[in-house]
């Protein structure tokens, strides 16, 4: 499917979510070239004291992380086309501020265990975000709740699934404007 899911209804604004090493961004990637929208990676509108912050082994605080979910926001508010977002957004307050800049706001949560999550982290040595922090990730880690319009992904599954199973839930989401999961 390609490109139907922005040219039928408003553009779709997508933000990719989950602890590190979920493959935030390369699901974020496959997901906007399916559906013919930007991809940007929301790791590189972090201010560099926040990923000072965190390739030092120090988790970031909600003070940290405020300015970097309002830029979030304000990307998608500023776009009229299709764009995806790869943000962790690991809390619902997190979302909200998302939110606040586009309400129409989407979420794709990619879950999956803790073992599968540090053996991606330790894959990839010259990432700033150390596997040392994926217990803090988990455990500030809320679940998409019944009123946030999104799905959940299990990470387990190859890409090309996910992207599909995303495409088929949005879609359906959009006819019924109810909770996609």
């Amino acid at each position: 499917m390609t490109g139907d899911l922005n040219t039928v209804h408003a553009p779709l604004h997508i933000v990719v979510m989950g602890v590190a090493g979920c493959g935030k961004s390369t699901v974020g990637a496959a997901l906007a070239e399916s559906i013919g929208a930007e991809f940007l990676d929301g790791d590189s509108l972090h201010p560099q004291a926040n990923i000072d912050k965190m390739a030092s082994g120090t988790p970031l605080n909600d003070r940290d992380r405020a300015p970097w979910l309002a830029e979030i926001g304000s990307r998608f508010a500023a776009s009229d086309t299709g764009l995806v977002i790869a943000c962790s957004a690991l809390k619902r307050s997190y979302r909200d501020i998302i939110r606040s800049g586009d309400v129409s706001v989407m979420f794709v949560h990619l879950h999956g265990t803790k073992e599968l999550l540090a053996e991606r982290m330790n894959a990839r040595p010259d990432h700033f975000m150390p596997a040392s922090l994926l217990d803090s990730q988990l455990s500030t880690l809320e679940a998409l709740q019944a009123d946030e319009s999104g799905v959940v992904a299990d990470i387990a599954n190859a890409v090309e699934t996910i992207v599909d199973d995303v495409n088929a839930s949005f879609t359906g989401s959009r006819r019924t404007h109810g909770h996609a999961r």
